[in-house]
């Protein structure tokens, strides 16, 4: 277990142990989570949803306009 301590300006140090497990660098970011219990979730945001736009391979290689407006011909 990694511990830190909270300065009076409300900082504190991530430890080392958890910076090298985490691959953390410099401008990491960390979110937290409170859970119902009281609990803290912390985990290092390391990739924004657009760092990862494209990354996986779309099963489907393009749609056309009318298959977009597939809807129409079940409308009542």
């Amino acid at each position: 277990m990694a511990e830190s301590r909270l300065t009076t300006r409300g900082r504190t140090t991530v430890p080392a142990v958890v910076r090298k497990a985490l691959d953390m660098k410099p401008g990491t970011r960390l979110v937290r989570h409170v859970m119902p219990d009281g609990k803290v979730l912390v985990r290092a945001k390391s990739k924004s949803l657009l760092e990862l736009a494209g990354t996986v391979e779309s099963p489907v290689q393009g749609v056309t306009i009318e298959d977009m407006k597939a809807w129409r011909r079940y409308r009542a």
